[in-house]
């Protein structure tokens, strides 16, 4: 019978967002990184200000909240301002 296995509340991927929009992936403890695209069936995100991108599942990623965002570029100007390497 056709759409026997099929699941109803299959739901089709979120559109990813522009290039360096900074978004949270819920599934790895609301970690804020930069969107540098698509790869496969995952997205690849990015720390702010750089390091090792990651995958994360699209329907896990959601915009970032703006005191996030100020969160995460503060946390790097201050790892900067100690001299760290980013």
């Amino acid at each position: 019978m056709y759409g026997e296995n099929v699941c109803p509340n299959a739901q089709q991927p979120p559109e990813p967002p522009a290039p360096g929009t900074l978004v949270v992936d819920t599934g790895r403890g609301d970690r804020v990184g930069e969107f540098r695209g698509v790869a496969g069936a995952r997205w690849s995100l990015r720390p702010v200000g750089g390091g090792i991108e990651w995958e994360a599942e699209p329907h896990r990623v959601r915009p970032a909240l703006l005191m996030e965002q100020l969160r995460a570029r503060t946390a790097r100007l201050n790892a900067r301002s100690r001299g760290e390497v980013l």
